[in-house]
C-alpha cells in the first residue's frame, strides 16, 4: 500500500501516517519506454529513408515523441505529492506537500477529528475526508478504491486509540 504508519521513537504517543501516490514507472523504465517508442515509431520511416517524404514525416514523429515525453514528465511531477497525518494525544495535524512545493495544513483537536467515508458523491468512489474544527479536508484521494476503504478503517481505529 502506498501509505505507512511510523511510530515516533522519541515519543511513543505520537504516530505519523505518510501517504503517497503510486509510482509505477522508475527512471530506468522511463528511458526504456521513450527509447522503445522512438524505435517503433521509426520503423515505418525506414521505408522512406533517402526520399523527400522522410522530411515531411519526421516533424510529426518528433512532435508525437516530444508530446509523449512531456506527458510522462508531467505525470511524474504530479505524483510528487506526500500527505503526512500526525497524531499526538491531543492534536491531529494533516500536511499535504504539493508538487509545486507549497504545503497545505489542517490542524484540529484530536477529540473532534472524525474520518468520514463517502461511498458516493465525492470526486472518486469511497472518498475519505477528515472533519474537525469547522473544516473538512480530503486525505488519500490518489489511492485506489480498496486502499481508501482500508485507510478509512485504519483512521477510525487510530483516532479512537488513546
Amino acid at each position: 500500500m502506498p501509505y505507512s504508519w511510523i511510530e515516533n521513537a522519541a515519543d511513543a504517543d505520537t504516530r505519523e501516517l505518510h501517504l503517497w501516490p503510486h509510482q509505477s514507472m522508475s527512471p530506468g523504465g522511463f528511458v526504456f519506454f521513450v527509447a522503445a517508442t522512438f524505435a517503433l515509431i521509426s520503423l515505418p520511416l525506414l521505408m522512406v529513408l533517402g526520399s523527400v517524404v522522410l522530411w515531411g514525416l519526421l516533424p510529426f514523429v518528433l512532435v508525437a515523441l516530444g508530446g509523449m515525453w512531456l506527458a510522462l514528465k508531467r505525470n511524474q511531477r504530479d505524483a510528487q505529492v506526500i500527505e503526512v497525518l500526525t497524531l499526538t494525544p491531543h492534536r491531529a495535524r494533516l500536511v499535504r506537500h504539493n508538487p509545486s512545493g507549497e504545503a497545505e495544513e489542517w490542524d484540529c483537536n484530536r477529540y473532534w477529528a472524525a474520518p468520514e467515508l463517502h461511498a458516493s458523491g465525492g470526486p472518486v468512489p469511497n472518498y475519505v475526508t477528515l472533519r474537525g474544527c469547522g473544516r473538512t479536508v480530503e486525505i488519500g484521494a490518489f489511492l485506489s478504491e480498496d486502499e481508501r476503504i482500508s485507510l478509512y478503517e485504519e483512521l477510525v481505529s487510530a483516532l479512537r486509540r488513546e
